[in-house]
């Protein structure tokens, strides 16, 4: 009866040894998915802004082209304005299906990355 008991115990504290390396390791696969993630979007970030910078200067110069050849500055401003109210209607129209969805689907990848494979 000794032995049993001794057997058990000696189970009982692997099983236990098994459960916290499990729990360690899920934590660090969180971990690693999460810093995944925000390292994306931190590069992504940094992508936007360079490119924002870029459009701004791109725009100010074909709002004042345009303004130079009808000849009042501000009517180049005003047609870069209207083609950006456009672009923004348009974009707004299919939001769903060019910016929710691909975004959605894209971090259920990211998440689920690790659990299929």
């Amino acid at each position: 009866m000794k032995n049993n008991a001794a057997d058990i115990e000696i189970l009982f504290g692997k099983a236990q040894d098994c459960g916290k390396t499990s729990i360690e390791l899920l934590k660090l696969q969180a971990i690693e998915k999460w810093s995944k993630i925000f390292s994306v979007l931190a590069s992504n970030v940094v992508i936007l802004l360079i490119v924002a910078l870029f459009t701004l200067c791109l725009n100010l110069g074909v709002a004042f082209w345009i303004g130079e050849m009808l000849g009042k500055i501000y009517y180049g401003f005003f047609i870069v304005s209207g083609f950006y109210l456009m672009v923004a209607v348009i974009v707004y129209s299919f939001k769903k299906l060019w910016i929710e969805d691909p975004v959605r689907n894209s971090i259920i990848d990211n998440l689920m990355e690790k659990t299929i494979s």
